[in-house]
C-alpha cells in the first residue's frame, strides 16, 4: 500500500500565543527543531524527541506537531500498532494506530489536542484507513489536571470526536481490565467491507471462548 502523506497547517490563537498546528512534519524538520522539556508523558524529552523522529521516518509514520516559534509544545503520532498488540495480528495495511497525543501544561485547555486531530483528518488519504486509538486511563495525567478516571476519560472521547474518531467495543483484555479504558476509531469513508469486517474480528477474538 502506498502511504500519501498530504502537508496541512492551520493556526491556533490560545492565551499564551499564537501556535501552528501542522504535519505530517519530516525527520528532518523535526530534528532542526526544540522539543519542550514537559513533554514527558511517556519518556524523556530528549529520549521522546527520538522516538517521534524514528516514527517520522517510517513509510507509514506521520508525525503532527503543535509548534510555538521553534519549539515543539504538542505532538500527534500515527504508525502501524505495536507488533505485540492484537491490532497487529491481522497484518492489515489500511490500519493505522494513533499511538501517541500529548500537550504540555501550559497549553491545556485551548484545543491545542482538538486541533492536532483535525488538521491531521484534513489528508484526504486517511479516508483509506481505519484509525485507532487505544486509550489505557494509566497513561492519563490525572495528578497533573486535577481530573478523576471518568471526566478525564470524557475530555479524551471529545478530543478524539474531533478527528472523527468513535467508541468502539472489544474484548481486548487490557482494555476491559478498566471501564474507563476504551477503543475509539475512525473508519475512512474509502475503507472496503473485507477491512471492516477483519477489524470486527480483531476486536472481538474471545467470543467463541467458554
Amino acid at each position: 500500500m502506498e502511504h500519501t502523506k498530504t502537508y496541512n497547517a492551520m493556526e491556533l490563537k490560545t492565551r499564551q500565543g499564537r501556535i501552528i498546528i501542522e504535519g505530517p512534519v519530516s525527520p528532518d524538520e523535526l530534528s532542526r527543531l526544540d522539543f519542550h522539556e514537559h513533554l514527558t508523558a511517556f519518556r524523556p524529552p530528549e529520549q521522546q524527541h527520538k522516538a517521534i523522529i524514528g516514527i517520522a521516518e517510517l513509510p507509514e509514520g506521520r508525525i503532527l506537531i503543535a509548534r510555538h516559534n521553534n519549539l515543539i509544545v504538542g505532538y500527534v503520532t500515527y504508525l502501524y500498532p505495536d507488533p505485540m498488540e492484537r491490532w497487529s495480528e491481522g497484518n492489515m495495511e489500511n490500519l493505522i494506530e494513533l499511538g501517541a497525543i500529548e500537550v504540555i501544561p501550559k497549553f491545556r485547555g485551548e484545543g491545542v489536542g482538538k486541533a492536532l486531530l483535525k488538521v491531521s483528518m484534513m489528508d484526504d488519504s486517511f479516508e483509506d484507513y481505519i484509525v485507532i486509538t487505544t486509550e489505557y486511563y494509566w497513561h492519563w495525567d490525572l495528578k497533573g489536571t486535577g481530573l478523576n478516571v471518568w471526566e478525564y476519560r470524557k475530555v479524551m472521547e471529545k478530543m478524539m470526536q474531533a478527528g472523527g474518531l468513535e467508541y468502539f467495543a472489544t474484548d481486548d483484555p487490557e482494555i476491559s481490565s478498566h471501564p474507563a479504558n476504551c477503543l475509539m476509531a475512525r473508519i475512512g469513508n474509502r475503507v472496503d467491507t473485507e477491512s471492516i469486517q477483519q477489524f470486527d474480528s480483531l476486536r472481538f477474538m474471545n467470543r467463541f471462548m467458554y
